[in-house]
């Protein structure tokens, strides 16, 4: 996914994203025709494609979109981010292929469409390997599988896959450690090597005795459901994105709960919450980005050694509840791409922080609260920065009260990327108005 970086923080407006329930949507924003071949071996669902276009297809009954929040004077630009498809938390079943799980078979599904799965089975892996143009839909339908060493679903190859739950309850687990498959490393119970959306209006269970709740190696954008995850390493990780519009998550992870990383692209790396409701207990961090953090809505607690953790953390709105024993917030140099900055311009921000040598907003950069009302009980250090600190607008409340400045914090050390910034705008220094660069 292409993501525009915006220089204009501090100096936006919320605006509303809303898709309303339609009658009528174009294919694009629904699905390809399918049909399907199966064998008594292995299940293999094809359909014949038709390209996404302009053309209308019926559906009959009112279809259920997600809506969200965005900032307009994010750090991300993300009026693109979500399609309408994504946004369809009830695809249209008219033509879907339905397929059934069995105990020690593969559902192979090799050509675009929407597949419609349920059932019960021990050892049975859903895997999509299709065209790299194909946009597969996989709905489940009052699933559960519990897997020895090998992903639920494994995406192998798509442009994008859609795990959408109906009105239904389902669980994946994963009960010992992952196998490889081949070169490739599986190392989650929904592991996908293309994008990634989850949607819905059902719930879905998700335990790694051993390993992740959800990989993508490339983008993964979440619109809704309802997701409980249980996780020995992360329990929710992508290289290049996450972005989250909707969705009630209950996660308890032994490493971190949102994790967003690629090794190879230092640009990338980022996760855009504009949505949904987290209860995050993790042994690491609550969310961790590589780049930036943004926060636009949504409801988020967290139980961590840190809260929220990116080389730049804008939070703009929603509510965030952190209890951390180490930092609360942490704008740390994990990105050339940006400057170090933990930023505030809206939103309702509660820190407790345990004793010992802690900070409740920690930046190896600056700090810029210029909004939004930020509430920390912190034993040891309230604010700690390297570069400078700014009180703007907002409030700011520290051992229950208010105060008129941002205490001094520990001067000196490493300042980060970028250097000599002004208002908490810029990346390596520059500031944009308007424009941005390319994730």
């Amino acid at each position: 996914m292409a993501m525009l970086l915006s220089g204009a923080a501090g100096c936006g407006e919320q605006k509303s994203v809303s898709t309303t329930p339609v009658a009528e949507t174009s294919a694009e924003e629904t699905q390809e025709e399918t049909s399907a071949e199966t064998t008594q071996e292995e299940t293999t669902a094809k359909e014949e494609s038709s390209e996404e276009s302009s053309s209308s297809t019926k559906i009959e009954a009112q279809a259920v979109s997600a809506s969200y929040s965005a900032y307009s004077g994010g750090i991300l630009e993300t009026e693109d981010v979500f399609t309408d498809r994504d946004l369809l938390q009830t695809p249209d079943l008219s033509e879907a292929q339905y397929l059934t799980a069995s105990d020690g078979e593969t559902l192979s599904i090799t050509e675009a469409g929407i597949y419609v799965i349920s059932g019960s089975a021990e050892d049975c892996t859903i895997r999509v390997e299709a065209a790299d143009d194909a946009k597969v839909q996989l709905v489940l339908d009052g699933v559960s599988i519990t897997n020895a060493d090998f992903p639920a679903i494994y995406v192998v190859s798509a442009d994008k896959c859609f795990v959408t739950t109906t009105d239904s309850e389902n669980s994946l687990n994963v009960t010992g450690s992952f196998t490889s498959d081949g070169d490739t490393s599986t190392d989650a119970v929904i592991f996908s090597k293309d994008d990634l959306v989850l949607s819905g209006t059902g719930s879905l269970e998700i335990t790694s005795n051993y390993g992740n709740g959800i990989s993508c190696k490339d983008d993964l954008k979440i619109t809704g459901g309802a997701y409980t995850i249980t996780s020995a390493e992360d329990a929710v990780e992508a290289n290049d994105s996450i972005a989250v519009c909707g969705g009630d998550f209950t996660i308890a992870a032994d490493k971190d709960g949102l994790h967003c990383e690629n090794d190879e692209d230092n640009s990338v790396g980022w996760i855009w919450i504009a949505g949904g409701s987290f209860n995050i207990t993790a042994g690491s961090d609550g969310i961790q980005a590589t780049t930036g953090l943004q926060i636009d809505d949504g409801q988020i607690t967290v139980s961590a050694s840190e809260g929220l953790e990116a080389t730049y953390v804008q939070v703009n709105g929603g509510t965030v509840d952190i209890s951390a024993s180490d930092d609360g917030i942490n704008a740390t140099s994990k990105s050339s791409y940006m400057d170090v900055v933990a930023e505030f311009n809206g939103g309702e921000i509660t820190i407790v922080m345990g004793q010992g040598d802690t900070d409740a907003v920690d930046s190896n950069g600056s700090i810029y609260v210029n909004g939004g009302t930020l509430d920390i009980t912190a034993y040891t250090s309230s604010f700690d920065y390297d570069y400078t600190a700014q009180l703007n607008g907002g409030t700011v409340i520290i051992n229950g009260s208010q105060v008129s400045e941002i205490p001094a914090g520990m001067m000196g050390g490493g300042m980060g990327f970028g250097g000599g910034m002004t208002g908490g705008s810029g990346f390596g220094g520059e500031s944009f108005s308007g424009h941005g660069r390319h994730m």
